[in-house]
């Protein structure tokens, strides 16, 4: 982010405006729209600029820019057609720590101007750094048609009856639960409608029917692509007042939690345990006996070697309420992205999912069942066990040659796909590095001819058998 977005208050602050033409107008009525103290700098001006001085609203200075004029202002904007003045008026401004705008010139501007949609007291500001401004005007034509009229209105309610609210529901978390049903309710339609005296009273019956009860949230965050979240899981994700992630879920899905929500991180790694399941279990009970709504946001989804059914348990036990929110777990999001389908009229009739992350000593599973040919095998957490599954396979007659992908970090920008075939899985699995997928089957051998995602594709033989081991990285 090369600029930080502000809402700047600027009633009879000082600003100086270089320029006395059109532009330099449009944006000193921009600057008098908000209340500031404006003073004007040109030997020329333009009609509706005399008209403006005539009527008091600001002082204009007949006369060619002195970095002197600069002093005392607040911020600065410099809109002749001289670009030799422009680039005094920025570096003087620079020079006293004086934010400064260069019209049509970005390089020399320490803050830029948006595009806004005012719905105040409602204000959406939409900004490209000056890279693409056409683009972010377009983006605030689309966001006018989306954002209707009546919202400053509800605004600017909403304000009036802060207080009143305040000693009605003291906690905040109750207020904004409050707030969240009112904007999305009968308060919303009545201001729609005109109906502003109906709606200060739904209000006043609003505030008196909010619980302060707490709640969890169960949220699987899919394998790693924000796009692939579910509306359902945004929403709860914007309400919650206390986060309880693992280190699996990508830090592009953290920045869409709520901003002033409380982040705990309780990842669990192999071999390494940042949070005990049994303590995890008790901050999600202490946050909702508290009130608060807690969002538990755990990678791919919740129910898939995912232990969110022991969590759901602990908080039935202790009476808290829950729902959950499924997400795309890693075997279809993760394949998919990596052209890899896992069922193919061809080649695979039969998926299924298993996980790696066992001791040798307790392996339970059916291998002989896990080795038929003509099926496709996903292999979650593998990685450490690589060796130990390849001889558990080969020992119950799979081929060797079966066609087999380690997908790295999948649907991440980062991901990257290697394959192979069976006899070479641990050398595979070393290349990897976690969180990554094992798949086992004749599917695998697509994955060169379907890849679809990132900017490379991966070439493959005719005879997938024969196939060299390919590493395909999308980062």
């Amino acid at each position: 982010m090369d600029y930080l977005p502000l809402f700047a208050q600027l009633k009879r602050r000082p600003c100086l405006v270089v320029g006395g033409g059109e532009v330099a107008w449009r944006k000193t009525r921009m600057l008098l729209k908000v209340g500031a103290a404006v003073t004007l700098v040109a030997p020329e001006i333009d009609r509706e600029i005399e008209e403006a001085q005539a009527q008091g609203k600001l002082t204009v200075l007949r006369e060619a820019f002195r970095p002197e004029h600069l002093d005392g202002n607040m911020l600065a904007i410099a809109a002749t057609d001289n670009a030799l003045v422009n680039e005094l008026v920025s570096t003087a401004a620079d020079s006293r720590n004086i934010l400064v705008n260069v019209v049509d010139d970005t390089p020399k501007c320490s803050f830029i101007v948006p595009s806004l949609v005012d719905r105040s007291p409602i204000i959406i500001a939409i900004s490209s750094g000056g890279k693409a401004p056409v683009l972010a005007r377009m983006l605030r034509e689309k966001i006018e048609t989306l954002v209707p009229q009546h919202i400053g209105k509800m605004a600017a309610m909403a304000g009036a009856f802060r207080d009143k609210l305040k000693a009605r529901i003291p906690t905040l978390t109750g207020r904004r639960k409050f707030w969240e049903a009112a904007f999305s309710g009968r308060f919303a339609d009545l201001v729609a409608a005109g109906k502003h005296q109906q709606a200060e009273q739904a209000l006043e019956q609003l505030s008196g029917q909010i619980t302060t009860q707490g709640e969890v949230a169960l949220i699987g965050a899919g394998p790693g692509d924000p796009g692939l979240l579910t509306l359902r899981a945004l929403q709860l994700m914007q309400q919650a007042d206390v986060v309880l992630y693992d280190y699996l879920v990508a830090e592009p899905i953290m920045e869409l939690c709520r901003r002033d929500a409380e982040l705990v991180c309780v990842g669990k790694r192999a071999s390494y345990h940042s949070v005990s399941q049994d303590d995890i279990n008790r901050l999600l009970v202490e946050h909702a006996q508290a009130g608060k709504r807690v969002v538990r946001l755990k990678g791919g989804d919740p129910f898939m070697f995912g232990r969110g059914g022991e969590e759901l348990q602990t908080l039935a036990n202790a009476g808290v309420s829950f729902q959950v929110v499924p997400g795309i777990t890693a075997a279809a999001g993760a394949t998919a992205y990596a052209g890899i389908p896992l069922t193919h009229r061809d080649h695979a009739q039969t998926a299924l999912f298993i996980t790696g992350h066992l001791k040798k000593e307790q392996d339970t599973l059916e291998w002989a069942t896990l080795a038929r040919a003509q099926q496709t095998l996903v292999i979650y957490m593998g990685l450490m066990k690589s060796a130990h599954i390849q001889s558990q396979l080969l020992a119950h007659g799979r081929s060797p040659e079966t066609p087999v992908a380690v997908i790295e970090n999948g649907t991440r920008p980062e991901q990257k796909v290697f394959t192979g075939q069976l006899n070479n899985l641990p050398s595979l699995a070393e290349q990897a590095a976690s969180p990554a997928l094992i798949v086992v089957g004749e599917v695998a051998a697509l994955a060169g001819q379907l890849t679809w995602f990132g900017d490379n594709n991966v070439a493959t033989d005719a005879d997938p058998t024969q196939a060299p081991t390919a590493v395909v990285n999308f980062a």
